[in-house]
């Protein structure tokens, strides 16, 4: 199969929307949603390469639009809704899979107004296996234990959530709910956690729940 031209990577460039271009800037994602769609029919991998450059450029392409109504978050947002599926589905090697979620995370170290929230939330899906999860909420578990436990206010982990996430695909329960036992914002849990975490801590069929 010939080498896929991509037309969102033209349209996706640094700074590319204006303060005003809301509307053309949320119709641009429709259409490189679409183009990523119609290639997956036939060439998954290749696809899912596009979805992960679309993300890596969300920032840069719309630095300078004027978000204040909400709009583009939300069109951002279905963007992902749609996307990540695909990459979480794929079947890519290790390898490959392992640049994936190094570009999405530096993408995502980039994004300044968090777009890339959804992004975040789904990491432990994202990686793929248990162990690769396992090995990303290691790399912020030390810190977000930390953080958490501070009773200062205004303590930030970026990757909170991608910790959060790992930690429960790669089923340690255990590391999860130790760290939401020091969670000073409990409303910022991720739902799906929310709700695997009172799972965990229900008692099974034998009236033990998960130590």
């Amino acid at each position: 199969m010939p080498k896929h031209t991509w037309t969102l990577k033209a349209r996706f460039r640094s700074r590319a929307f204006g303060w005003k271009s809301s509307r053309l800037a949320r119709q641009r994602l429709k259409e490189g949603v679409a183009e990523i769609k119609r290639l997956a029919k036939a060439d998954l991998i290749t696809a899912v390469d596009g979805a992960v450059m679309l993300v890596e450029r969300i920032w840069p392409a719309l630095e300078s639009v004027d978000s204040s109504s909400g709009a583009l978050g939300t069109a951002v947002g279905e963007a992902l809704t749609e996307l990540l599926p695909l990459v979480i589905n794929a079947p890519a090697d290790h390898k490959t899979r392992d640049q994936w979620l190094a570009r999405l995370w530096q993408a995502i170290e980039e994004d300044r107004v968090d777009y890339l929230w959804m992004v975040q939330d789904r990491w432990g899906e994202l990686c793929g296996s248990g162990e690769v999860a396992s090995h990303w909420a290691d790399e912020f578990l030390s810190q977000l234990r930390i953080a958490c436990s501070d009773p200062r206010p205004g303590n930030y982990v970026r990757g909170a959530s991608m910790c959060l996430s790992s930690l429960l695909a790669a089923g340690r329960h255990k590391d999860l709910l130790d760290v939401l036992a020091l969670q000073r914002f409990p409303f910022l849990v991720l739902p799906q956690v929310r709700s695997s975490s009172a799972a965990c801590r229900r008692p099974d069929r034998r009236g033990s729940g998960i130590r």
